[in-house]
């Protein structure tokens, strides 16, 4: 996968938090993230109670797939724990089935955590270039926050030129790839929305996309729209944060009977 640093952050600034329309709810688009922050001090600690509790989640039949990433770049002593992409009524079964280990959580793991964040991200296809297989369990994730200004208008223009950018890319076939998550309900001072893309190792990280976004779009589209796209969606954005995680084999929850 090639970074894609340079230009990201004009691409994913394109959506407002919306609601779940009912044609959506049984698609399997949605995933519970949950990122702890751990003392130095506690990490073996904690790292022994997350293996434990994944024990006990395996005793008990626990389906349900968690990939655990440690934060390679950013807050070095945080670490993040995706679902697989599921249906929202998946959660309910979630829910009731690990209820069986919360008690083994609070005593093994929660003494050692200083924190814990917690959000529902939506995958949006129509805005995503990925090509199918593309894995959560990659070595490294590159991971970018997005926060809009303000105002349907500002996320009204960010949404129209995602998806002439993903259209773009796919005409192209671009070499960079990525996917735009929605965030849901994460809670004061979240993002509105995420990207990710994913590389093979730190080499495939560091090598910039050929040619670069903004002259693959103007490839398709001309100088002057280009122009005009670019300026939409950098005018929209507040913030913008990025860090990369790496895969963790040991603490991921992989259900050996699905």
């Amino acid at each position: 996968m090639k970074s894609i640093k340079p230009w990201m952050a004009p691409v994913v600034a394109l959506l407002c938090i919306t609601g779940v329309h009912a044609a959506e709810m049984d698609k399997a688009n949605v995933i519970r993230d949950y990122t702890d922050t751990v003392a130095p001090a506690d990490q073996q600690a904690y790292e022994a109670g997350v293996k434990s509790y994944n024990q006990c989640l395996s005793q008990h039949g626990f389906k349900y797939t968690w990939t655990a990433v440690l934060h390679e770049t950013g807050d070095t002593y945080q670490y993040s724990y995706v679902s697989e992409p599921s249906t929202w009524g998946s959660f309910d079964a979630m829910h009731t089935t690990g209820m069986a280990c919360d008690a083994v959580w609070r005593k093994d793991v929660n003494p050692h955590l200083k924190s814990e964040t917690s959000a529902f991200l939506v995958r949006a296809p129509e805005l995503t270039y990925m090509p199918a297989g593309m894995s959560p369990a990659a070595p490294l994730t590159e991971v970018t926050y997005f926060k809009l200004k303000p105002g349907h208008e500002a996320s009204e223009a960010f949404t129209n030129a995602a998806k002439k950018i993903a259209a773009a890319a796919e005409k192209s076939k671009w070499p960079a790839h990525f996917m735009v998550l929605k965030v849901k309900d994460g809670g004061q001072g979240s993002p509105d929305f995420i990207v990710v893309s994913y590389s093979k190792s730190w080499a495939d990280f560091g090598e910039d996309a050929n040619p670069p976004l903004w002259k693959m779009v103007e490839n398709n589209y001309g100088k002057q729209d280009t122009a005009a796209l670019r300026k939409s969606l950098n005018d929209a954005i507040q913030d913008v944060s990025s860090h990369v995680d790496s895969y963790s084999v040991d603490l991921t929850y992989q259900p050996s009977h699905k």
